[in-house]
């Protein structure tokens, strides 16, 4: 017995003793992003850090210990307005660092560490999801699940009936289209998102910001006109991936898609908007995916089960729905860049066809918009003025417009255009 514990006590002393000599890990900001019923924490780190998270009551807070660490100096705060967030301080407890976030409303939440990249350190990210009132004892189970940038398709699934009517699930059944005419939808994408600030301007102004301030306001010309309803994408700073980008389009049902971004470029004198569409390689490709799930592809051509159908038929009938798909895309296009003549030079005067990701929805005529190039001074100095961006919006949202004058899907309401 003797024995054991001299053993023990040495041990434990070998242990207090490399834990002493450990590296100190650098707290030195955070950073917060909001997605519906969803936040981000993110710390930035010297080193990976040694860490406990744990969620408390009465009254409800995110407690984040990290061990062996020093705090650089104050941490910044949410914004007054975070829908979870109500404050969040810092302190330093011997050789630990301690997190407090005070919270207005009670969450899951699901920590990890991110190694260092080309934009940022080490970093420790906590993930927090609201959670309803009567789920308070599920919270631990209830996790968010980290997004990362380039994370491979979710293969839709069938919803279950959820008191949580803003899930993340996008669903193969498209209900039948009822009696009553519905309006036209079009999803709105802003480009990038959270720890994806996309390209930069000279001055630091990042595209993420800009292009999510150009689609808010094209939202609010969309649903102010009789006929027309908009679907935000991404709703707050926060990254979705590519693929997750066209199921929430699909899942609303859209009639067209418009991606809003904003250009760069090594040199600093090229600018003008342009305009895209899906080019033959980028369809081809995509056809190919699409018809490994005959469920899925089924979807893209009314319904028609292909289960029964010969590989040749199968891929005619998603040839022809691709087709249709792409040709509405590029008369939407010629549209919107009608009316980018009149706010500004054009780098293309031509529709330009590319193999982007958000495009390839085979049965959503889809564009995407690059509004100007960011790096470019003169153009970034416009790109962060207000008035500048509504007058992209309204260029998109004119073009838009213009198309469903000459072509409205025959179970919607158009009224007014």
């Amino acid at each position: 017995m003797r024995i054991s514990c001299k053993a023990l006590i040495l041990s434990g002393s070998l242990f207090f003793s490399l834990a002493g000599q450990a590296q100190s890990v650098d707290v030195s900001s955070v950073h917060y992003w909001t997605a519906p019923k969803r936040a981000r924490m993110m710390i930035d780190v010297s080193s990976q850090p040694d860490h406990r998270v744990e969620l408390l009551d009465q009254p409800p807070r995110l407690v984040v210990n990290i061990r062996n660490a020093h705090l650089d100096h104050a941490l910044g705060q949410p914004p007054a307005e975070h829908p979870l967030f109500s404050g969040v301080r810092a302190t330093q407890k011997g050789e630990d660092v301690k997190i407090v976030v005070n919270l207005k409303k009670q969450v899951s939440q699901n920590s990890f560490t991110l190694k260092p990249n080309k934009m940022y350190g080490h970093r420790l990210v906590v993930d927090l999801t609201e959670v309803s009132p009567g789920a308070a004892d599920s919270r631990d189970t209830e996790t968010a699940v980290p997004v990362k940038a380039g994370a491979a398709a979710v293969k839709p699934v069938r919803l279950k009936k959820q008191a949580d009517k803003d899930v993340t699930e996008t669903s193969n059944n498209i209900l039948p289209v009822s009696g009553k005419a519905k309006d036209v939808i079009v999803a709105i994408d802003a480009g990038h998102g959270g720890d994806d600030p996309g390209a930069h301007g000279s001055n630091g102004t990042e595209e993420k910001k800009v292009v999510y301030s150009i689609a808010r306001k094209l939202e609010s010309l969309i649903n102010s006109q009789r006929g027309m309803r908009a679907v935000m994408v991404r709703k707050g700073d926060y990254y979705v991936a590519h693929r997750k980008r066209m199921e929430i389009a699909r899942a609303a049902r859209a009639d067209l898609f418009v991606s809003i971004h904003a250009d760069a470029f090594k040199n600093t004198h090229v600018k003008g908007a342009s305009v895209f569409t899906l080019s033959s390689s980028g369809a081809s490709s995509e056809a190919a995916r699409w018809l490994a799930d005959s469920e899925n592809a089924s979807d893209l051509v009314g319904g028609v089960s292909l289960d029964d159908k010969e590989e040749v038929l199968a891929s005619v009938l998603l040839d022809l729905s691709q087709m249709a798909t792409q040709e509405a895309s590029v008369n939407v296009a010629k549209h919107v860049l009608k009316h980018f003549q009149d706010i500004g030079e054009l780098h293309f005067d031509s529709v330009q066809k590319a193999g982007f990701l958000v495009l390839k929805s085979p049965d959503i005529p889809s564009i995407l918009v690059e509004t100007g190039f960011i790096s470019n001074p003169s153009e970034e100095h416009k790109l962060k003025n207000s008035a500048h961006q509504s007058r992209i919006a309204l260029a998109i949202f004119k073009g838009v417009r213009d198309y469903f004058k000459q072509y409205s899907p025959v179970d919607t309401r158009v009224a007014g255009l």
